[in-house]
């Protein structure tokens, strides 16, 4: 596994376990305190998806032998960013009809936005795939020129090796 994705991991989990802990502290109070742990969370939601991002590119550039188990946990970290972020507009909103409304409609969101990911995610490994079989076809190509090549080399030796074989029977008939 790569260091700096553990790094990057490392600090996304301090962040959420921070982000939980204000989230929890702001349900609980009103006024301006709760508006200021509420705009405390979501900056700490922009360097949480900062730093998904920044994992998920660490972990784009892996063997594929470890990319798969290190996608499964981005894809945990990126459903319970989802659900913090749905959490944090519960407390920030105050009607409940409103808030079960959008929980709905993010829920729905959220599965579309999985299945998107998953779709993206599996285009994306079709593509690398489909790459690499290019690549091996054209390496297969220049090998198979570059045997042509010297089989036509050899045929033209063997070729004058005969004419001189023939040459040399004449002169000895």
């Amino acid at each position: 596994m790569s260091e700096a994705f553990e790094g990057y991991e490392r600090q996304y989990c301090e962040i959420s376990a921070s982000m939980s802990r204000k989230c929890t502290e702001a349900a609980a109070i009103d006024g301006e305190q709760k508006k200021q742990k509420v705009s405390e969370v979501k900056s700490g939601i922009e360097d949480a998806e900062t730093l998904i991002r920044k994992m998920d590119l660490e972990v784009r550039s892996l063997h594929p032998s470890v990319k798969a188990a290190l996608l499964a946990k981005l894809r945990e970290y990126k459903s319970d960013l989802n659900n913090l972020k749905s959490y944090v507009k519960r407390i920030s909103s105050s009607n409940a009809k409103n808030d079960t409304r959008q929980e709905l409609l993010e829920s729905g969101m959220a599965d579309a936005i999985d299945f998107s990911a998953d779709q993206r995610e599996r285009l994306l490994m079709s593509t690398e795939r489909l790459n690499q079989s290019s690549e091996r076809i054209r390496e297969s190509r220049r090998t198979m020129l570059g045997t042509e090549e010297l089989g036509v080399s050899i045929l033209q030796d063997l070729h004058e090796q005969r004419q001189s074989l023939l040459h040399a029977h004449n002169t000895l008939s």
